[in-house]
């Protein structure tokens, strides 16, 4: 794999000439079981299913936002009953609207040192575009539970991928991921203190992505990029959003745009908010 997305047409060459990993990452953030249960119904010929707060998110070790990035040991051990071990490709979809919980786990892949993994670019939905436009039964999708072989999964934390709370400076380049309504501090539906992390600023994760649910051009999303934070972001740059789910889609972003990785204080405002000392800004200004 080239990068960190692929298509579906890509997608079924790679799986032709050699084995590969794909895991459903479906999840609705207000129904938790609403995911594994489109999983059952009907998933991509031999994926299997990764549920976004018990397998993409761990106890509070690192972090305490709403979903903690898991301890290495268990980020090992989640990769192997996924069936994934070092040398192995990993493609990971899901329904929400270009890959939100998708690129939590290319994230967490990326964040362990795994070689080779993408998100599939436009998730469920193209897949069944994809379908409707050859002619495939919608019998060519499996239903049901599918449990991976067991693998062994040794890798090591990129440290340099990721930042704490305490490592956090005012003098930090940082880009909030949710919708400018929460940011502004309008509007604050999950977290206790409405608002964003003082010196912030916006770029919603929904830029990132077309009508259709994919990403943008590498020119158009630096083009975004640019425009929310006044320069292009580099590797310095620090992505967070509510819990450290749709901050992952803006690295990806980031990485797809040609630009170096940013960091992911994976925390995010969840975090950051649970502490009433802590300053909240509002409104527009960063």
């Amino acid at each position: 794999m080239r990068g960190p997305l692929i298509s579906v047409d890509e997608l079924n060459a790679l799986r032709a000439v050699r084995a590969v990993v794909v895991v459903d990452c479906r999840f609705d953030l207000a129904t938790p079981n609403a995911g594994e249960a489109a999983y059952l119904r009907g998933h991509l010929p031999g994926a299997v299913y990764a549920h976004l707060e018990r397998d993409l998110s761990g106890p509070p070790v690192t972090d305490h936002g709403r979903h903690p990035l898991p301890s290495a040991t268990r980020l090992c051990a989640v990769f192997g009953a996924l069936g994934i071990h070092p040398r192995v490709p990993v493609v990971a979809y899901d329904d929400m609207g270009g890959g939100l919980a998708a690129a939590r786990l290319w994230w967490l892949l990326r964040y362990m040192g795994h070689p080779s993994m993408a998100v599939l670019d436009g998730g469920w939905q193209a897949w069944l575009a994809w379908q409707a436009a050859c002619g495939v039964a919608a019998g060519a999708e499996e239903s049901g539970s599918r449990v991976a072989a067991q693998a062994t999964y040794v890798g090591l934390p990129r440290l340099d991928r990721r930042l704490l709370l305490d490592e956090l400076e005012p003098q930090m380049a940082l880009l909030d991921a949710r919708d400018p309504a929460r940011f502004r501090g309008e509007s604050e539906p999950i977290d206790p203190r409405a608002g964003h992390i003082p010196g912030a600023h916006n770029h919603f994760w929904r830029q990132n992505l077309t009508e259709d649910g994919r990403f943008r051009s590498p020119v158009e999303l630096r083009k975004a990029f640019a425009a929310s934070l006044g320069t292009l972001p580099d590797g310095a740059t620090v992505h967070y959003c509510g819990s450290g789910v749709s901050a992952c889609h803006n690295v990806l972003a980031q990485v797809l745009a040609g630009l170096p990785e940013p960091r992911l204080y994976c925390g995010s405002w969840s975090e950051w908010c649970r502490e009433p000392t802590r300053p909240a800004a509002l409104g527009t200004e960063a």
